[in-house]
């Protein structure tokens, strides 16, 4: 992921992080107005080539119990969906189609989120994708499982 598109307006946007936490990290500030109210979300490439994606935990991601709010976590997702599925959506623009999750954990205040997944299938018109979200912060226990399908609408102009 060499941050070097130029096509359609979400990819255009893409930012390399260069200091801080998430030097060395991508993000797209003001690629989509909920998620950056929602993150700020990063992603890189991992040893393997598939993509990392990540955030650090905040209060505003939390719900009254100060545990991470599942609409953070699910909105954590569809970013990490997008990210996952880049090269087989490269100019085209793109919308979540379906949407399946498990919760089966949580994070608080402080802890790294982490995303890894994989394209299952990538047809002409949808992509099927899979991911799981884990709290790296306690060693990547796990906090969601999800799967998605992504419904092509056309080429980026």
């Amino acid at each position: 992921m060499d941050g070097g598109e130029t096509t359609g307006d979400y990819t255009s946007k893409l930012t390399a992080v260069t200091d801080g936490e998430w030097a060395g990290w991508f993000c797209y500030p003001g690629g989509d107005p909920f998620e950056d109210l929602a993150g700020p979300f990063y992603f890189k490439s991992g040893d393997d080539g598939r993509p990392i994606c990540a955030f650090r935990a905040e209060r505003k991601h939390m719900n009254g119990g100060m545990f991470m709010h599942g609409g953070c976590v699910m909105t954590f997702a569809d970013f990490c969906l997008f990210v996952i599925a880049r090269e087989a959506i490269q100019n085209t623009r793109c919308v979540t189609a379906t949407f399946n999750g498990e919760f089966v954990g949580s994070c608080g205040v402080g802890d790294i989120v982490e995303c890894t997944g994989e394209v299952v299938k990538a047809g002409r018109s949808m992509v099927f994708v899979r991911g799981v979200i884990s709290n790296a912060s306690s060693g990547g226990e796990p906090m969601m499982s999800f799967s998605s399908v992504l419904k092509k609408m056309g080429s980026r102009s």
